[in-house]
């Protein structure tokens, strides 16, 4: 009956938001020439990697920030079993972008099915996985129903129940019960995570507390530091820049930095303001905000590797391209890592904490608590209480080189100290595939 209902009610709220999704996908492009992958139905050059000898790991990332762990965990697997194929799925059109320059052949990535049960069979059919792995909180249904019906394992790895997803989960309990014990293991991030998954019906004996893979972030690929290096030389001499960066930012944020910008540049007429939208696509948006403020811009979409310097320095390189984050992280002096002020949830701080990058979050970090607590501890940031505390504490940095040092050096060692979950995981990952 549970079931039933399920897959009525289903149907009818994808119906209700389709409108929603075609927008989007007009808006942002990349949905509609893959679509059909959402029903199951792959093209030819997908179905030859499928049919490849021998059964793949499928690895379900929601997005962009999933997709780092999701990679992580393809390249220890890899070591520890050579040979091995991937099939990577992702749900949103920026992270199966991504995917698709960072995943080659042998390895596949598809956007995930939806989440009914003809195309779930239909979906599984094709790609014949040996395990699927669950990256943080994807519980899908039908996904894990079906594969318990194959045979085929399920495993969730770096599990994490925010808060707010909390609160949505408990309303639906009577599936959840059903749903969690047919789920093989669960590696969670904390033990809020492990009692709010047992409070949903997670068996006790199949949550273990592993940590944060997010931890195990690989070093930024030396290709993009010199690539970004190399454009930010033509925009300041090396000698004479200060790059303050926005990474991950949302509405209203960019907003908050230009204002910032134009109080900081009287005093630090060398300071570069380098801002990577959430979604490249806002770049209209975010170049009305800008010229508002009369700042000059570059877009990154518009200056390739090749371009010559421009006339005169910009005060604004804005990076609307995908992929190019971490690259300017790794060549910031100082660090804003967005959705944290005027979003709830906040971005994952490790990208620049691991290349040793002093941080400055807003108040608002609710789907990385135990991050964040980590952070604290160890003052290895500035979290703001508000708009006004965050622009005294950056104002503040940008003309104090040894704090900022101080910062990056504790958030370098919080990141290395705290790693090793992607390992532990990847060992429960084979032992359930091999089992």
């Amino acid at each position: 009956m549970i079931w039933w209902i399920y897959n009525f009610i289903f149907p009818i709220v994808f119906l209700f938001l389709l409108p929603h999704y075609l927008m989007r996908m007009l808006r942002r492009g990349g949905y509609a020439r893959d679509f059909s992958q959402r029903f199951g139905c792959y093209g030819r050059a997908e179905s030859e990697l499928l049919d490849a000898p021998g059964q793949p790991i499928w690895i379900q990332a929601v997005s962009v920030g999933e997709l780092s762990i999701a990679l992580s965990f393809m390249d220890e697997l890899r070591r520890r079993e050579p040979g091995i194929r991937f099939v990577l799925t992702t749900n949103t059109s920026t992270g199966h972008a991504l995917a698709l320059q960072k995943v080659h052949a042998p390895d596949v990535t598809l956007y995930f099915p939806m989440d009914v049960p003809l195309v779930m069979r239909r979906a599984l059919r094709r790609i014949r996985p040996a395990i699927v792995v669950l990256i943080e909180n994807e519980m899908w249904p039908n996904l894990i129903r079906t594969a318990e019906k194959r045979g085929i394992p399920t495993i969730m790895v770096n599990g994490r129940i925010s808060e707010n997803s909390f609160k949505g989960y408990r309303k639906i309990r009577f599936i959840t019960r059903d749903l969690l014990p047919r789920i093989r293991w669960f590696c969670v991030q904390s033990a809020a995570d492990r009692d709010r998954l047992l409070y949903l019906g997670a068996p006790p004996e199949k949550v273990e507390i592993t940590g944060s893979a997010k931890y195990d972030l690989p070093a930024t690929p030396p290709t993009a530091v010199v690539r970004a290096q190399n454009v930010l030389a033509k925009l300041r001499p090396a000698d004479r820049r200060l790059i303050l960066v926005g990474g991950s930012t949302w509405p209203g944020e960019e907003d908050f930095l230009a204002d910032l910008y134009g109080t900081a540049k009287a005093q630090h007429p060398e300071l570069l303001l380098v801002l990577v939208p959430r979604h490249a696509e806002r770049r209209e948006a975010v170049l009305e905000v800008l010229r508002a403020r009369n700042l000059s811009v570059v877009q990154r979409s518009q200056f390739p590797d090749d371009a010559s310097p421009p006339a005169q320095p910009p005060d604004v390189l804005l990076v609307d391209t995908t992929g190019e984050l971490r690259g300017f992280y790794a060549n910031a002096d100082l660090v804003f890592v967005g959705k944290s002020l005027t979003e709830v949830g906040g971005q994952n701080p490790i990208e620049p904490a691991r290349d040793g990058k002093p941080i400055v979050v807003g108040p608002h970090m609710e789907n990385f608590r135990v991050i964040a607590a980590d952070f604290t501890a160890a003052r290895a940031w500035i979290q703001a209480r508000d708009a006004d505390d965050l622009r005294s504490h950056l104002l503040r940095l940008l003309d104090n080189a040894p704090e900022r040092a101080r910062l990056g050096e504790a958030a370098a060692a919080l990141v290395a100290r705290s790693a090793g979950a992607t390992s532990h995981m990847s060992e429960r990952i084979l032992a359930l595939k091999n089992r």
